[in-house]
């Protein structure tokens, strides 16, 4: 399997797809501006204790108060605690991690009124992003992460992940790591650590233990609210994750995004720091490598996957729901029960690439079509379980209930991923009734005329329907041609799969769009 991974960084967001043999399996897309990021860690103000729910509200400077309950603070958030404390009260030397003081572990059924005080200033992480009406999800028992090891100060404990299936492996492992680690800390061993020499696990434990120093040091300087250390940005985290043998390149169409990825591949793995490359194509980066096309297919309501076989995905509060409809392939001639069982089967690949197309998360019930042999359910059940084994989100997947229903519960961090993919007509806006499509590109040559002798924007990007582009770049003289003989070479078209067919976008040099009704009203407002 070939793995690839695409950087779309534009002026307002970064994003970023995975393929894996050319088929879009994930999809991330993060604000530019975005803070509450998974990972981050702030110093924070108890706002509200809940004994009902035995949690507390803390506000880390978002609109709503974060989340906190008892069970996340840690069993050593006394230790933890103490040593913060120290810390903000002499802001002049950092004290040493072997000389903090340990406080007894918090019991493991205990109250929150009994450990936290309204006003009070703690550390803590953020687990999952502001989702819906909730604001963002925290813990106490902070951790750093890195591509082998995850750091988890005070806790002093080696765990080994379980999907490292070889317990001689594992034996190897968490001795190795307890014969390196500094006294104080916690590691979790990740499963790419498998097989790995003794010098990179130290040299990536050495980074996490300075990346903590550093945090200390924010601590002592923090005032109040603060963020005291940023998770790495989503497009270096996913790499840190996802980053193996089967990576053949890593594309990007941002200098400064470049340079940070191929710095931090360097870091990770110097042998391949050359399959990071700088996409320099004017064409829109998802459209060259068949992502748009991918998005408009896969994120509607209805999905259709094999032979006419669809699948109809609903989001509500509570759960996602998922049938499964045969379509036209119910007039099949090789029986009812195989139809079902061929359907269902293409249904699982495809349903466990959209979870994580989707990023969906909670509780999710899909609806197979009916199957009465046991055989086949579970050949159904085995099949779901081998297309999830891919997934990074934690989850669970029970098997087919009496009435063909199966139920999946699936890690949420951050909220699924809503793709609006319908186009209200750009230009009769749903009213049903249009200018003669012969005269677009002349409308088009007038807004071009605006940009250029109104505006004096000398530089910018027209963004049309390819479709529109093919016409518009035929013959000798074509009529982009004339366009730049009379309106210069900074007039520049550029087909997009993102657009309607009578949609256009303008946009300059910096690649931030031209709003021309907006730029009409300053025009006008003059």
């Amino acid at each position: 399997m070939n793995s690839e991974l695409i950087v779309d960084v534009r002026p307002s967001e970064i994003s970023i797809a995975l393929l894996e043999d050319k088929r879009l399996v994930e999809l991330n897309q993060e604000g530019r501006e975005e803070q509450f990021a998974v990972g981050n860690i702030y110093m924070g103000r108890v706002k509200k204790i809940m004994p009902g729910l035995n949690a507390a509200f803390v506000d880390v400077g978002y609109e709503k108060d974060a989340f906190l309950h008892y069970l996340d603070l840690g069993n050593n958030f006394n230790t933890l605690n103490g040593f913060t404390t120290q810390l903000v009260s002499d802001r002049k030397k950092t004290p040493a991690m072997l000389k903090a003081k340990q406080f007894p572990e918090i019991e493991k059924v205990g109250s929150i009124n009994d450990i936290l005080k309204t006003g009070q200033e703690i550390l803590v992480q953020v687990t999952k992003e502001p989702i819906s009406t909730k604001g963002p999800r925290l813990t106490a028992e902070l951790s750093i992460a890195g591509r082998f090891l995850v750091l988890i100060p005070f806790a002093d404990k080696v765990s080994v992940s379980q999907k490292i299936k070889t317990e001689e492996e594992r034996i190897r492992l968490k001795q190795l790591i307890q014969s390196i680690k500094p006294k104080g800390f916690g590691v979790i061993v990740r499963t790419v650590a498998e097989e790995k020499k003794v010098a990179e696990l130290d040299n990536e434990l050495k980074i996490l233990v300075k990346r903590w120093e550093e945090t200390l040091l924010k601590v002592q300087k923090s005032q109040g609210i603060t963020l005291i250390a940023e998770e790495l940005g989503r497009t270096v985290g996913i790499i840190r994750d996802l980053f193996n043998s089967n990576f053949k390149h890593i594309y990007v169409n941002d200098l400064s995004v470049f340079n940070e990825v191929r710095d931090y591949v360097d870091l990770i793995a110097p042998e391949r720091k050359d399959i990071v490359r700088l996409y320099k194509d004017e064409m829109p980066i998802y459209d060259t490598f068949g992502i748009t096309k991918q998005i408009q297919s896969a994120l509607g309501k209805t999905v259709s996957f094999k032979s006419g076989a669809y699948l109809i995905i609903e989001h509500t509060e509570a759960m996602h729901v998922i049938d499964v409809n045969s379509g036209n392939r119910s007039k099949a001639g090789n029986g009812q029960e195989n139809n079902a069982l061929d359907v269902n089967m293409a249904a699982a690949d495809e349903i466990a690439r959209q979870l994580r197309l989707r990023d969906m998360g909670g509780i999710i019930v899909v609806d197979f079509i009916d199957m009465h042999e046991g055989e086949n359910r579970q050949k159904l059940y085995d099949k779901m379980r081998l297309m999830m084994e891919n997934d990074r989100a934690k989850h669970n997947i029970l098997p087919l209930s009496k009435f063909g229903l199966m139920q999946i519960t699936r890690q949420r961090v951050r909220p699924v991923i809503d793709i609006d993919i319908e186009e209200t007509c750009p230009t009769c806006y749903g009213k049903g009734r249009t200018q003669p499509s012969i005269l677009f590109t002349d409308q088009l040559e007038s807004k071009i005329d605006y940009l250029v002798n109104t505006l004096k924007i000398k530089e910018f990007t027209l963004h049309i329907h390819p479709y529109v582009d093919a016409f518009v770049s035929k013959g000798l003289v074509s009529l982009k041609m004339q366009w730049k003989f009379k309106f210069g070479k900074g007039c520049k078209v550029i087909p997009s799969q993102k657009l309607g067919f009578l949609q256009y976008k303008f946009y300059d040099k910096k690649g931030e769009e031209i709003d021309l009704q907006e730029e009409k009203e300053k025009i006008s407002s003059k």
